[in-house]
């Protein structure tokens, strides 16, 4: 078909466009391994270990937030191995986006893929305020200022280009591990079982030294029990950067979730076991002040904490301004969202896609409601999660031969362990705070009506994620 003829199918429309568009939407291949793609993966989450998980302890005391850890850890594994067949098979910038569309067509990747973008544009927003509330513990201020330098900086060195971000990143991951690992022996002297249980039993059914806040305790801590998890599924997203995505991409995401879990297990235990519950459960820097606390007062290990443990934040932060901007290059380039959005750089870099969220970010960030932010960030990877799963359940049963150089142990079963925790966590999403359920709704009729109204009419066939699309179609028509 020649340039800006269309086709309708399922509902859509697609433009055909020249060469020269792809040209300038291009971005740079081979600049990551699956160590980096590892590194990647624990970058994307290690701030949850210092910041955001400690707000479970006010909706769940320990034991609530502990279930609930073990069931994210067990929802986040099962689909870390998911989507690995998912990311071999399918390696695109798209990820979910694209398994979804491959498995139920432009509506659900559109749907999944909405929701991934609000999951990564909305979560550096949340970050930037725990890193101003570390800041100001250090120096004394923070707030609109310090979350402007960071989100200018870091979206800076992105649009450099990726291979000089991704090792820069790694580093700082490397040191926010060690924070981590500091922390850890330092609170080991001052563990004790009962700080564990230090919160006051209520009178909700069930409520118990355990579980203070009863039964529905773990469900509200949930959402946060996923921050010691959330945004690992990003890693599928550096698939159109990465060397060998069949063998990297399973390789990376495995070995990211191993470290993330060990991370969980180790500041769930000595954090509050060292303080105690009461005493961080609503901190926006709660690794600091659990030191503080611990010890009676500031000391050298909680300022070695607060300086080299800033690198935690940080990492997330920068890692996750890669996520969003990698989404809404493919949405954009695919004709989802509007195409000026993936124009990419000199240096390969989509620098509308790292711009435009970062000030949409910054704006938010002035909010000052980090744990709001979170919820809602969760909320939209635990839509994005169930989508993703039941692609991948669909596409077992849909397309058996497709090629897949990783397939999931146990198949169909293992997603679906991940889809049925996943959707558990949308419920309590909004459980927690019906904002969240409000806010998300809001986000999503907005990006819901555009493509309803206008973009579906102006998909792009070219595009890696909707080629499948024009090959089935060929193949249908040969066999018809």
């Amino acid at each position: 078909m020649s340039r800006g003829e269309r086709r309708g199918s399922q509902g859509v429309e697609y433009e055909h466009v020249g060469a020269d568009y792809l040209e300038r939407r291009q971005l740079r291949k081979g600049a990551a391994g699956w160590v980096l793609l590892a590194g990647l993966g624990v970058a994307y989450v290690i701030s949850g270990d210092f910041a955001g998980w400690n707000f479970g302890l006010a909706q769940g005391g320990w034991g609530g937030l502990l279930i609930a850890t073990l069931l994210m850890a067990t929802m986040y594994t099962t689909m870390v191995l998911a989507l690995a067949e998912l990311s071999s098979a399918i390696p695109v910038a798209g990820a979910g986006y694209g398994f979804a569309r491959r498995a139920m067509g432009p509506w659900g990747g559109f749907l999944t893929g909405t929701a991934i973008l609000i999951e990564y544009a909305i979560a550096p927003a949340a970050i930037a305020t725990f890193i101003g509330a570390y800041v100001e513990s250090l120096v004394g201020f923070g707030g609109p200022l310090v979350y402007l330098f960071f989100y200018a900086v870091f979206v800076g060195i992105h649009l450099y280009g990726v291979g000089e971000a991704l090792k820069l990143m790694f580093a700082i991951t490397a040191v926010a591990a060690l924070a981590l690992a500091v922390f850890v022996i330092g609170m080991i002297p001052k563990f004790d079982v009962a700080n564990l249980f230090d919160i006051a039993p209520t009178a909700a059914t069930g409520a118990s030294e355990f579980l203070p806040f009863g039964y529905l305790g773990i469900w509200a801590a949930l959402p946060y029990a996923i921050w010691f998890f959330l945004a690992i599924e990003g890693v599928p997203l550096a698939a159109e950067e990465t060397r060998d995505p069949a063998t990297d991409m399973p390789k990376g995401l495995i070995g990211g979730m191993l470290v993330l879990l060990i991370f969980a297990a180790l500041i769930l235990l000595f954090g509050p076991g060292g303080a105690g519950s009461a005493a961080i459960q609503e901190s926006g820097n709660p690794l600091v002040e659990a030191v503080q606390a611990a010890y009676g007062g500031s000391n050298l290990l909680g300022d070695f904490i607060n300086v080299v443990g800033l690198a935690g934040l940080i990492a997330s932060f920068f890692s996750i301004i890669f996520a969003y901007s990698r989404q809404i290059f493919a949405l954009s380039r695919a004709g989802y969202l509007p195409r000026w959005l993936s124009v990419t750089n000199r240096r390969r870099a989509p620098w509308v896609a790292l711009v435009v969220p970062g000030i949409i970010g910054f704006l938010l960030s002035l909010s000052g409601q980090g744990d709001l932010l979170i919820l809602i960030a969760v909320f939209g990877a635990t839509i994005s999660y169930v989508l993703m799963m039941l692609s991948h359940i669909i596409l077992r049963y849909k397309e058996p031969g497709m090629e897949r150089p990783y397939r999931t142990p146990g198949g169909v079963l293992t997603s679906g362990v991940a889809l049925v925790l996943a959707a558990a966590a949308v419920v309590a999403g909004f459980l927690v705070d019906p904002r969240v359920l409000v806010g998300t709704a809001i986000i999503y009729a907005i990006l819901i009506a555009y493509f309803a109204f206008y973009s579906r009419h102006h998909l792009v066939a070219e595009a890696p994620e909707e080629e499948f699309e024009a090959v089935e179609k060929a193949e249908a028509e040969l066999s018809g």
